[in-house]
């Protein structure tokens, strides 16, 4: 059976999990969901980077054994991403003897193939990010990313030929569903049309990492292993995983990683005679009051306290909300509490609570469709929005998907302050009026519920429950209902600037 694979950048294990990361998690859990709801068979993969030397030096500082450290650091993630309903089906660390074999097993096609060489190496290389930077890329002699001042290197190296790739990467890149957004795609375009260098595979004077399998002297550099944990989680090559899964169908990356997957990554495979993945998607950032989040510059937020702090879902409803996926955006409390308040307590909190109130008031507990519809103006409105949510849910725009589910709360408002089925109801020959108006808000409500399953997955669970209705129902023909408390109380708003 086909399988929808979707993937995360892996993190790496010398910290814990910040709001930026959480972001790209939530976003691709988002996703996850959606296509298990769609029927699809998902296989959703995130997981840790170890072989840095920033985590290699964290270590240490602990008094840890490496791997030691590296074990206890992946449960910290994994307890963060359940804290934050993250739906993973696999969490690979790099350390694993599966993610070892198939490093050894790529790297010794490549270089069978003839795409693998050794030469001497020197230039420039941040340790925080652990990339090598021609001095064309750095910012005032600094790291772009981090700010810092990268070590000058020298040693000799194997190297990846990268450039034996250009045509077919060119032809790959401008195919539109290839990376994604768009201004991604034309950076690395740019970077093509500048021309490509070939890339240090390996690095000397190191023992924490994989044996390259050709030279046991030299070390894996950690670009090139963990770029490769995509297959190791879904091997051996040519398993019924593997071929169920790849190519993968997402990889779900930052911005600032696009080269490597959208330029190295598919060299690799390509020099591995394997097929490139479906699409990556390449997220923009979250800054906090205008800045970037970075954790070597101590500028970070802690998702589990916000988490903790306003509840899981209404974290995941903001971020996906409030910060478009092909764009930056800014965090902070402030803004969740009034995104809360406004979207979530007030709108679609109080459209549920009036409709079921009055259906109860008026009807009962249980209301069935009615013979006839002569709303059909607002359904259809109602239908429109659920295609565009689609529609933008394929494109993975979350954020305007969901502005198509809350157009729906927005209309059915309207609807009811337009009609006012407390007027219709001191009218006995307005009675089946009234009961078409409020079967189709509770059927806009189910549809609503359903619509944000994939980012509040508890909360609309509880929602449809209210309504007496399936998950898998797509067109209720009875609502049932029971809600016993407000699902989204209003929250408090200090008088402080966030």
């Amino acid at each position: 059976m086909t399988t929808f694979y979707i993937t995360t950048a892996i993190d790496y294990a010398n910290s814990t999990p910040h709001l930026g990361t959480a972001y790209e998690k939530i976003g691709a859990d988002t996703i996850a969901r959606y296509h298990r709801l769609l029927g699809k068979t998902v296989h959703f993969l995130m997981g840790n980077d170890e072989h840095s030397q920033n985590v290699r030096k964290k270590a240490q500082e602990s008094g840890l054994d490496p791997k030691v450290y590296c074990d206890q650091m992946a449960q910290q993630f994994k307890n963060a991403w359940k804290e934050l309903l993250i739906s993973n089906d696999d969490f690979i660390q790099t350390t694993e003897p599966r993610h070892h074999q198939m490093v050894r097993e790529l790297a010794t096609r490549i270089y069978e193939k003839g795409f693998i060489y050794k030469a001497p190496y020197e230039g420039h290389y941040c340790i925080s990010c652990e990339t090598f930077y021609q001095e064309k890329d750095l910012q005032d002699g600094l790291c772009p990313n981090h700010k810092t001042k990268p070590e000058w290197i020298r040693e000799e190296n194997y190297f990846f030929k990268l450039t034996a790739f250009s045509e077919k990467l060119k032809h790959l890149i401008q195919s539109e569903r290839f990376i994604r957004p768009e201004a991604r795609r034309n950076e690395l375009l740019n970077v093509l049309e500048q021309g490509l260098q070939d890339v240090s595979i390996s690095r000397a004077e190191t023992e924490w990492g994989i044996p390259l399998p050709f030279d046991e002297s030299a070390v894996t550099y950690v670009w090139f292993d963990a770029l490769i944990n995509y297959i190791s989680a879904i091997g051996p090559i040519g398993s019924e995983l593997f071929n169920n899964c790849w190519p993968a169908d997402l990889h779900v990356i930052g911005k600032d990683i696009t080269r490597f997957h959208g330029l190295i990554w598919p060299a690799m495979l390509m020099a591995a005679d394997l097929p490139v993945p479906q699409s990556i998607w390449a997220h923009g950032f979250i800054s906090i009051k205008g800045e970037k989040m970075s954790k070597s510059r101590g500028n970070t937020a802690d998702p589990l306290v916000l988490a903790k702090t306003y509840g899981a879902e209404t974290l995941r409803y903001h971020l996906m909300r409030e910060v478009p996926w092909d764009k930056d955006g800014d965090f902070s409390e402030e803004r969740l509490r009034l995104r809360y308040n406004a979207d979530l307590a007030n709108d679609l909190g109080n459209l549920l609570s009036r409709t079921i109130g009055m259906t109860l008031k008026y009807f009962g507990k249980t209301l069935s469709k009615p013979d006839t519809n002569p709303y059909k103006n607002f359904t259809d409105q109602v239908d429109a929005c659920v295609e565009s949510y689609h529609r933008r849910m394929s494109e993975y725009l979350i954020s305007q998907a969901l502005d198509e589910a809350f157009k729906i709360v927005t209309q059915a408002n309207l609807f009811i302050g337009e009609h006012q089925p407390w007027t219709m109801a001191k009218k006995p020959d307005e009675e089946t009026k009234l009961h078409a108006l409020l079967f189709s808000c509770l059927q806009a409500l189910a549809t609503t519920g359903r619509l944000l399953l994939p980012v509040m997955p508890s909360k609309m669970e509880t929602l449809l429950e209210a309504l007496g209705v399936k998950i898998s129902d797509n067109n209720p023909q009875i609502f049932n209902l029971d809600l016993k408390t407000p699902l989204f109380p209003r929250l408090e708003t200090p008088n402080e600037n966030t």
